[in-house]
């Protein structure tokens, strides 16, 4: 299905919110440690789907709650840990270029089980994108000073989580509404979360830290934002194009998080820029004539 202009718009708007995803983990891990963040992310996420939950109960196909849960976990519930764990060791923009393998990992898990074809070209975009992202970490020991670059690791395995919910979501809910997908994947996800939040240090944070409420502003606007409102328009993208297309906007979210690490002071050095190529020229070559086939 080739996308629309109007497909377009929406992941040129994705591309911002998620792009500015990174420096409000950031800023959301000054007080919080990278536990309470996911937690809080997914609580947070999961209370404001609550009321569509409540209204939209009988349209939910509940018999398929293992394939929410599943999108739930991958698309959401994994990653807010993993970059959150990754962000305390690497700089947020690096954060944003390593989320390029989005789309990489989109294709092979379609490879894989859902019967999305090969060729020549693709192959060597994912070459080409583990190369890049390997340079990436590589990189990040002579930049960053006091930090881990192979906590990099963490956001490949939070790629590799959305690469595995684009293909879920295209393959089980192609017909349902992205907010139903949605608010039943977070109602899955949900409750453990917030009772994970009851074992934490989370409302002594809150009482003792200076910082409490400005990183707690960050975790509202990251998860009603950059995830409750993001989610929704992105798996109706899915629906609407591909899951391929539909992970490319990882292809716009490193220029908007360089611009906002470039803001924060964060330093980046050519090598940065050479691995963001190399994995853009993997995702343009996954992309490669897919719209003909």
């Amino acid at each position: 299905m080739k996308p629309s202009t109007y497909a377009f718009l929406v992941l040129a708007l994705l591309s911002f919110v998620w792009g500015s995803s990174f420096i409000l983990i950031k800023k959301a891990l000054i007080a919080f440690d990278p536990m309470i963040l996911g937690a809080l992310r997914v609580s947070v996420s999961s209370i404001a789907f609550f009321p569509f939950i409540i209204y939209y109960r009988k349209q939910i196909p509940w018999k398929m709650w293992k394939v929410f849960a599943v999108v739930g976990l991958t698309g959401s519930g994994i990653p807010s840990f993993m970059y959150a764990i990754a962000q305390t060791e690497v700089d947020s923009s690096v954060s944003g270029l390593l989320n390029s393998l989005a789309p990489i990992f989109a294709l092979i898990i379609g490879a894989l089980f859902f019967k999305v074809s090969l060729n020549a070209s693709k192959i060597s975009g994912v070459a080409f994108g583990f190369l890049g992202a390997s340079l990436l970490m590589v990189a990040g020991s002579s930049i960053q000073v006091g930090g881990n670059p192979w906590y990099g690791l963490f956001i490949v395995v939070g790629t590799l989580c959305y690469g595995t919910s684009v293909n879920v979501v295209k393959e089980y809910f192609q017909d349902i509404r992205s907010v139903l997908v949605s608010a039943a994947s977070f109602f899955m996800i949900g409750p453990p979360a917030i009772g994970y939040l009851f074992f934490t240090d989370f409302g002594e944070v809150m009482m003792t830290h200076e910082h409490a409420w400005y990183s707690l502003g960050a975790v509202l606007l990251l998860s009603l934002v950059g995830t409750v409102i993001s989610t929704i328009i992105f798996y109706r993208l899915v629906q609407m194009s591909n899951a391929i297309f539909a992970s490319s906007v990882a292809f716009t979210i490193p220029i908007v998080a360089l611009f906002w690490g470039w803001i924060d002071g964060e330093v980046l050095g050519i090598y940065h820029f050479i691995g963001m190529g190399m994995i853009l020229m993997g995702v343009v070559l996954i992309r490669k004539n897919q719209n003909k086939s």
